[in-house]
C-alpha cells in the first residue's frame, strides 16, 4: 500500500527498516511511532521492511521487501526450500548465516536498491534505519537524498559479547556472527547525514565509526505518555520490580541483576517481571536456575503497550540493568508510568535518566551490589518514590515524546533537502 501524497511544504519519505520486528529490539517500536508522528505532522511516509513485518499505523505506507526470515520463531536458522531462492541476495543472506554471520543488512540493501531504482519521482528522501548496506551507499550515489538513523555504534554490542565470550568456540562464533559491521562501518563512513538518539552515541560514533562530527545529529526518541501513564484502577504490588529486556545478551545486564536478586529475596519478599524471552539454556536462564529465583522470577512477552504500562503501574520499582545503552526505551516508558527507575551509568542512561536522586538512580554497570543498595533504598522510602516517579514522568513529557522526534527528525529533512548543516542537537539537553 504506497503512502498517501504529502501537503504542500511536506516531505514525501521512503522509510527504510532492513527488519521490522515490532516485539525485539527498538527498531520496530522507533518505525512504528516516529512514523505514525511523522503522518500526524502532514508528511507522506511509506515503509520498506524485511521480514518479520512490523506494525504500522494508519495514514502510513507500507511495501514488503521480501526476504528469507532465516531467524523467524519457531524455525530459526532454518535451511529455504530451493523454490524460496529467486535472486543473488536471497543466496548472499544464506551464504552468510552458512558461515555464521549475520546477513540480512546486505541482503536487504541489495534487494531495496532494486526496488526503488524506478521510484525516484515518488519520493524527496530516504530514512535508513540502520541497516546500512552496500545498497544504501549506492542509492546516495545515484542522487537520492538520504539520513541514516544509528541508534548507537554496534561496535559496542561485539566489545560486550567478545568480553563475555568463555570459550574460543563462543569468541569464533561471536567474530563471525558481527562480521556485517565491517560493511556497516565502511558504508556510514561515507553517508552525508547521520541521526542519533543521544549524545554519548554521538561521540561513541564518531570515535568507534569514524563518522565526522559535522554529519552526526541528535534527535532522541520518544514514548507515547498517553499510553504509558499512571492508570488509576491498577494498583501497587508490595516488593514487585520490573525489568524489560528484549534480547537475551550480555549487554541488557539481566544476569547481574538476577545475583542482585538473589542477595535481596533473603532479607525480604519480593518478585521480579522480566518483559522478554530468555533462550532456553542460555545465560539468563542459566542464571536463574542457578540463583534459584524461578519462584520469584516471571518472564513475560508478546503484551501490547497497554499491557506493559499496566504493568509497569504495578511494580514498586523499575531497573535498568544494562552495561550500555544508546538511548533506553524502558526507561523512559516507566518514567512516563511515574514508575522510580534504577538504571546504571551505562551508556546514554544518565542522559536519558538524568540527574541521579531527581528523576531516578544511578548505579555502576555490572554491579550486583549497586543494585541491590539503590533498590534497597527506594523499596524502604515511599517518599522517594514518589518523587522520582512524578520527577520521571515530568521529565518525559517535556523531552522524550515521540512529536518531539518527529519534529526533530523533520528538521534534518528541511536541512539535508535545502542543503544546510545538520543541526548538532534537537530537544534534548
Amino acid at each position: 500500500m504506497p503512502a498517501q501524497p504529502a501537503e504542500p511544504g511536506k516531505h514525501r519519505i521512503a522509510f527504510l527498516i532492513y527488519r521490522g520486528n515490532p516485539r525485539c529490539g527498538g527498531q520496530g517500536v522507533y518505525t512504528r511511532h516516529l512514523t505514525r508522528e511523522l503522518a500526524r505532522l502532514g508528511h507522506s511516509v511509506e515503509v520498506f521492511s524485511g521480514p518479520p513485518w512490523p506494525e504500522l499505523d494508519e495514514g502510513v505506507g507500507f511495501t514488503a521487501v521480501r526476504g528469507l526470515d532465516l531467524y523467524r520463531d519457531p524455525d530459526p536458522f532454518r535451511i529455504p526450500a530451493r523454490s524460496e531462492f529467486t535472486s543473488l541476495a536471497d543466496l548472499a543472506e544464506f551464504g552468510v548465516m552458512l558461515s555464521a554471520g549475520f546477513g540480512e543488512p546486505l541482503a536487504y540493501s541489495m534487494r531495496i536498491k532494486k526496488i526503488l531504482a524506478n521510484r525516484r519521482h515518488d519520493f524527496d528522501i530516504i530514512h535508513d534505519n540502520q541497516c546500512m548496506g552496500p545498497g544504501i551507499l549506492s542509492l546516495h550515489r545515484g542522487g537520492w537524498p538520504l539520513l541514516e538513523t544509528l541508534h548507537h555504534p554496534i561496535t559496542v554490542d561485539r566489545s560486550i559479547a567478545l568480553d563475555h565470550a568463555e570459550t574460543f568456540g563462543q569468541r569464533y562464533t561471536t567474530r563471525r556472527w558481527f562480521g556485517f559491521l565491517r560493511m556497516q562501518v565502511r558504508v556510514v563512513k561515507q553517508l552525508p547525514a547521520v541521526l542519533t538518539v543521544s549524545h554519548n552515541s554521538k561521540v561513541d560514533i564518531n570515535a568507534q565509526m569514524r563518522v565526522p562530527l559535522e554529519r552526526l545529529t541528535v534527535v532522541p526518541v520518544g514514548v507515547d505518555h498517553n499510553v504509558f501513564k499512571p492508570y488509576d484502577d491498577v494498583v501497587k504490588k508490595k516488593g514487585r520490580l520490573m525489568v524489560t529486556s528484549s534480547s537475551d545478551v550480555p549487554m541488557k545486564g539481566l544476569v547481574p541483576l538476577l545475583e542482585a536478586i538473589a542477595k535481596l529475596r533473603v532479607e525480604r519478599d519480593i518478585d521480579l517481571i522480566v518483559i522478554g524471552k530468555p533462550k532456553a539454556k542460555g545465560r539468563v536462564a542459566n542464571a536463574l536456575e542457578r540463583l534459584g529465583l524461578n519462584d520469584i522470577v516471571t518472564t513475560i512477552s508478546g503484551v501490547s503497550d497497554e499491557e506493559l504500562a499496566r504493568l509497569y503501574g504495578e511494580a514498586e520499582v523499575a531497573i535498568v540493568p544494562s552495561l550500555y545503552e544508546g538511548f533506553s526505551l524502558p526507561a523512559i516508558e516507566a518514567m512516563s508510568c511515574g514508575v522510580p527507575v534504577v538504571a546504571t551509568m551505562g551508556g546514554a542512561l544518565p542522559e536519558v535518566v538524568g540527574v541521579s536522586g531527581e528523576t531516578g538512580l544511578l548505579v555502576e554497570p555490572n554491579n550486583p551490589d549497586a543494585l541491590v543498595q539503590a533498590i534497597r533504598q527506594l523499596l524502604d522510602d515511599a517518599q522517594l518514590r514518589a518523587r522520582l516517579g512524578a520527577n520521571g514522568r515530568e521529565r518525559v513529557i517535556h523531552r522524550f515524546t515521540w512529536e518531539v522526534t518527529a519534529r526533530g527528525t523533520a528538521a534534518c529533512y528541511d536541512a539535508i533537502l535545502s542543503g544546510r548543516p545538520l543541526p548538532d542537537s534537537v530537544n534534548f539537553d
